[in-house]
């Protein structure tokens, strides 16, 4: 059985508007509507990036060179500085791996998220064996929208050579709503 519920006007708690009809099928939405469905309905901007090349590091924090976009809906990622800085203020969610080739044992390898050269998230683990191993890191962040960037920053306690490809070494984000 079917309910129809007919009205041509939705109010808040408040009896302010926030939905009206002309009884035409035309709706208008309240000011406040307007601006939550304009700015509230999409998780942008938002990227995605892997590193096209394997490459080789030293035993330290450093730098992982993600240089091929995936997507970037408001070109805020930097292929070239290798990292992204939003035009818009908020939350955002990050997530990065870093796919090594056999990185020897008993050594400690991470993977971070670093938001103005700073770790807000990492992921770490201890090699066991000498084989390829994916070490990922995710987080949430405040962002500025202005100044702040963030990118991804990996570790292994001897050098490490990650394998390249949008599946193995790969960092992206995007801007969280309704929070």
């Amino acid at each position: 059985m079917a309910s129809i519920i007919k009205a041509n006007q939705l109010q808040d708690f408040g009896g302010n508007s926030i939905i009206t009809s002309d009884g035409a099928g035309t709706i208008t939405l309240s000011s406040g509507m307007n601006t939550a469905v304009a700015t509230g309905t999409n998780n942008t901007p938002a990227f995605q990036a892997y590193q096209g090349s394997a490459s080789t590091y030293g035993a330290a924090v450093t730098l992982i060179t993600c240089n091929t976009e995936v997507f970037d809906s408001n070109s805020a990622y930097d292929t070239s500085a290798y990292r992204f800085t939003p035009q818009v203020a908020g939350k955002y969610f990050f997530y990065g791996q870093i796919y090594i080739a056999s990185p020897g044992t008993n050594l400690t390898m991470q993977c971070r998220l670093s938001k103005n050269g700073s770790a807000f998230a990492v992921g770490d683990q201890n090699s066991a064996v000498n084989r390829d191993q994916a070490v990922v890191a995710h987080g949430s962040v405040d962002l500025n929208g202005s100044s702040d960037y963030v990118d991804l920053r990996g570790y292994n306690s001897s050098s490490m050579t990650t394998v390249a490809g949008s599946l193995y070494t790969y960092f992206g984000g995007y801007k969280l709503i309704g929070v």
